[in-house]
């Protein structure tokens, strides 16, 4: 089976799961090095594995979709029955599409957002590490990363500066009169909260701003790169009582703010920046309490968001043109070990004359029959090449070539 229809994406995202669904099927850290050693196992030799608040997918080679669910049932909280209801499934061409969408801002939730491809570079290092990227795969996501790099450059698809973590500044600076008067708590110095962070920054006073984490010495590197003050993990109760805006954005399995926390009548504005939900739905039995997760936040657009539209045919036309360099590096693929194999009988053979050559004749100027031996054998390869790629049967050509030279490849 061609390489393309052995390739698989599998996964949920915010298309058709919502976030206490996605919550369920979200990979920590800790759980991937497991997942990625239990697809070996399992005879998957080429997996990288994506798992970001949006979305938590698996990019394989495989003989078929269902031992990827069941690897992704296995190792998060999902079910198979959740996964038929909320999950979806990509095969060759289409999942190459598709990965090209997700890493290029297409499939973001809030379009144009690039916040994904530094999550997919990280999963791509972490399975090359590991020796769970084929070349065919790790060829794929180069191109990938080219068709992003490209639509950045040549673009305005991400022009502005629309993702998550602004579009939570965005909804506090619209909905907050007297923002720069708020005390705001930022509780979690991830990725996420470390870019809403900044963005507080450039868009408010940053000496209302707060920071806590569970490992306080984050929160202080944070902190200190933009003089923020840093409380302890143990300060939180008082800190929440303190804050007019809660934004919540760690990495935590299970709730880490709950109504027991909140011991407040004036009102609280909590923002859930989290996957899985890190805010238990209790707390908006507190008539104080204003309670708003990234799905709600991410379907607030503007003006920005609109005009990045018009740049969706120019980043397609992108994607098309890197898609065809793909598809012809995969095409050269399929006949590369015939001409190799060719190439290596045709050399086999010039040692032999060239040796046989020298008992008739000592005088040979053997340097000089060399060089134009091996100009011979290239411009043959070259010819059989160009042949290969044109044909309009390369299985056929293949086939003849290794029947006609009496080769055998092994790929």
């Amino acid at each position: 089976m061609p390489a393309t229809d052995m390739f698989y994406s599998v996964g949920v995202s915010y298309k058709k799961a919502d976030a206490s669904v996605r919550g369920k099927f979200s990979l920590p850290a800790k759980t991937i090095p497991f997942l990625l050693d239990d697809a070996r196992a399992k005879g998957i030799s080429s997996l990288v594995i994506s798992s970001t608040c949006n979305r938590t997918e698996l990019f394989a080679e495989a003989l078929d979709a269902k031992s990827l669910i069941e690897l992704l049932c296995k190792h998060s909280k999902g079910t198979a029955e959740e996964f038929q209801s909320a999950g979806m499934v990509f095969q060759g061409d289409d999942a190459v599409e598709h990965l090209f969408r997700v890493g290029t801002g297409l499939d973001s939730q809030i379009l144009g957002d690039f916040e994904i491809i530094a999550q997919l570079k990280y999963s791509f290092k972490l399975s090359k590490r590991n020796e769970m990227l084929s070349p065919y795969m790790e060829r794929m996501f180069n191109a990938v990363l080219q068709a992003s790099k490209r639509i950045k450059t040549e673009t305005k698809l991400s022009s502005g500066a629309t993702s998550v973590s602004y579009v939570s500044v965005r909804y506090m600076m619209d909905t907050l009169s007297d923002l720069d008067n708020k005390n705001i708590l930022l509780f979690g110095v991830g990725k996420i909260g470390r870019n809403t962070c900044e963005n507080l920054v450039k868009h408010t006073k940053k000496s209302h701003i707060t920071l806590i984490n569970r490992t306080r010495e984050r929160a202080e590197k944070l902190g200190g790169k933009f003089h923020i003050e840093v409380k302890d993990y143990a300060d939180l109760p008082v800190e929440i009582r303190k804050a007019d805006v809660l934004v919540v954005a760690t990495g935590a399995e299970k709730p880490t703010i709950a109504k027991s926390l909140i011991h407040s009548d004036k009102p609280l504005l909590i923002l859930d920046l989290s996957m899985p939900k890190n805010v238990h739905p209790n707390v908006q039995e507190l008539p104080n309490v204003t309670l708003l997760h990234l799905d709600e936040l991410s379907k607030m657009s503007d003006e920005t968001l609109q005009s990045r539209k018009k740049h969706v045919p120019h980043a397609e036309q992108i994607i098309t043109e890197i898609r065809t360099e793909f598809k012809e590096w995969i095409e050269t693929r399929k006949f590369t070990p015939a001409l190799v194999a060719v190439k290596k009988l045709m050399e086999d053979i010039q040692r032999q004359e060239l040796a046989a050559q020298r008992k008739k004749n000592p005088a040979l100027d053997t340097k000089q029959a060399t060089v134009i031996s091996e100009r011979l054998i290239q411009k043959l390869t070259n010819r059989m090449a160009n042949h290969l790629r044109e044909s309009n049967n390369k299985g056929e050509s293949v086939k003849a070539l290794e029947t006609l030279f009496n080769v055998s490849t092994d790929e």
